[in-house]
């Protein structure tokens, strides 16, 4: 699964601001169709605390939350070999003997992911569910008898047992002969997003790949991607449109690499709708994994559209997408994929793990075993937050109102948050444990319905002589986690060195997790 990044539209629709009033005050900053625009003229503090202000919608908040998801590659080549089908196997080859869509989900659950993405639609066109618009489809295999649908299964498992489920539709169909006469794919593909849409149920993310490769051959598909938006938010309205979509963003690699600084309010220009124009970094990723920030004063100071363009980071348990035997001793170490989730969650994204079935239509054992590892490391590190009976105390909360005290960053509750006075772009929270405690892990949380803000901080702990620095990072925004060498301390303090606007936290977490080894 490669995504050509080139051929990536994107559009800026529905977003969400809350400070219409600030906004709308500032003669050089004006808002049309959820886009937040700035004139030539607007100053570099006009746009800062324009870019303060954007704010994401609900659905990107949900999506947020849900940290850690699983990716379900399957399909006919699981069974070739292939990464890439050419659209001409033969439907008998799908033929998974022991399909259990229960145990994909229980392994799952077990390892803290929270949502599943199956690729409904591979680029070979090949159908998990039976569409009654091909006959290229799991009904002219021999599973269960040609009577069987993949995605009703799934979707039952995903309810049964309490996890979301995403769909993956690829737009590059090397299968359907109308591929390449634009408006006749675009109502046959359509066509199939409306199945997948209606009969299923709840839907809580849609993936669209950008990979393509025709061309050569002759094929120029146009797509009409405000068509395929518009099918989506009027039937799962609830939805995240990711990757080819506009509310969340590849973060640019197939590796679980990260920014350092990963900012959820990007610079978009105003009249194109082609990722690489949003910054040229997005046209570099793809052949150099060079990750740039997109989001700092330097990315915004010649913005001139801005909006809340979150980056889902994607990779495989194993060096393949689909299932390869000759890859089952070459699953990731647990280490591996930690360092991946705590840089990644731990860095205000979304981290999606690629799970391929086997021929079984099961999870491979050493996939299985590896998750129930990641799980159980997650629980026993965030089983007890230090935290939560620690005294807390700030030089000020806004306006002196307890609705922003500083208790709400240890209350456990991430819709409360601790605000200083607009234009305090620097703080200093203290935390008193009570008594010494060993502690290897912090993590921050913004209130991100009031914006991404922080820019900044350093955390420092008493030794008792003197402060000493314990770490330092920039950006926060949904979540940053901080790991280090184990430290025994009482008294801590956060230290925001800089923030647009003024900072927001919702929470404070002081963790000791096992050693990785």
């Amino acid at each position: 699964m490669k995504t050509d990044i080139r051929k990536i539209p994107v559009t800026f629709l529905l977003f969400f601001l809350p400070a219409l009033l600030f906004l709308s005050s500032c003669q050089r900053i004006e808002i049309e169709e959820g886009r937040v625009f700035l004139s030539p003229e607007a100053d570099i503090h006009e746009i800062i605390k324009a870019a303060a202000s954007v704010t994401p919608s609900d659905r990107q908040i949900a999506w947020q939350e849900l940290e850690f998801t699983a990716f379900i590659h399957f399909g006919p080549n699981t069974f070739t070999g292939r990464q890439w089908g050419t659209g001409q196997e033969d439907p008998a080859v799908f033929a998974p003997t022991e399909l259990d869509t229960d145990q994909w989900v229980r392994v799952c659950r077990d390892a803290g992911m929270k949502l599943i993405i199956i690729t409904a639609k591979h680029h070979d066109g090949f159908c998990l569910w039976p569409s009654q618009y091909t006959e290229y489809s799991v009904k002219n295999s021999s599973w269960r008898e040609g009577k069987g649908d993949l995605i009703a299964e799934l979707a039952d498992s995903c309810r049964k047992y309490s996890l979301k489920l995403g769909i993956y539709l690829s737009p590059w169909d090397r299968h359907e002969k109308t591929y390449g006469d634009s408006p006749a794919y675009n109502r046959f593909f359509i066509n199939q997003l409306k199945e997948l849409l209606t009969n299923y149920g709840e839907i809580t993310e849609v993936w669209f790949d950008g990979a393509c490769g025709e061309g050569p051959n002759g094929k120029r598909q146009v797509y009409d991607w405000e068509a395929y938006y518009r099918v989506v938010r009027k039937l799962q309205p609830d939805a995240v449109i990711a990757v080819c979509g506009p509310d969340v963003r590849w973060c640019g690699n197939e590796a679980g690499k990260t920014r350092p600084s990963e900012w959820s309010v990007i610079p978009m220009m105003p009249d194109k709708i082609r990722r690489e124009d949003a910054d040229p970094a997005f046209a570099r990723m793809q052949e150099d994994g060079h990750l740039e920030d997109l989001g700092s004063r330097k990315k915004l100071k010649n913005a001139r559209v801005l909006a809340w363009y979150p980056a889902e980071v994607n990779t495989s348990i194993r060096p393949s997408w689909f299932y390869d035997l000759r890859e089952d001793n070459k699953v990731k170490s647990l280490r591996e994929l930690l360092n991946i989730y705590f840089s990644s969650v731990g860095g205000n994204s979304v981290f999606l793990l690629n799970i391929p079935p086997d021929t079984r239509g099961l999870i491979h054992e050493n996939d299985a075993c590896r998750l129930q590892e990641i799980g159980r490391f997650l629980r026993v590190t965030f089983d007890e937050d230090l935290a939560e009976r620690a005294i807390v105390s700030v030089a000020e909360t806004k306006d002196n109102n307890p609705l922003y005290s500083a208790e709400n960053l240890i209350d456990g509750n991430t819709a409360s948050y601790w605000m200083p006075d607009e234009n305090t772009e620097s703080a200093v929270i203290a935390l008193n444990l009570k008594k010494r405690k060993k502690f290897n892990t912090i993590v921050l949380q913004e209130y991100i319905p009031k914006g991404q803000r922080i820019e900044s901080f350093q955390v420092d702990f008493w030794d008792g002589f003197e402060w000493v620095e314990l770490a330092r990072s920039t950006t926060v925004g949904y979540k940053r986690i901080l790991r280090f060498e184990q430290v025994s301390a009482q008294k801590l303090r956060i230290i925001i060195n800089k923030s647009r606007l003024c900072p927001t936290l919702s929470g404070i977490g002081i963790y000791l997790g096992p050693e990785l080894r």
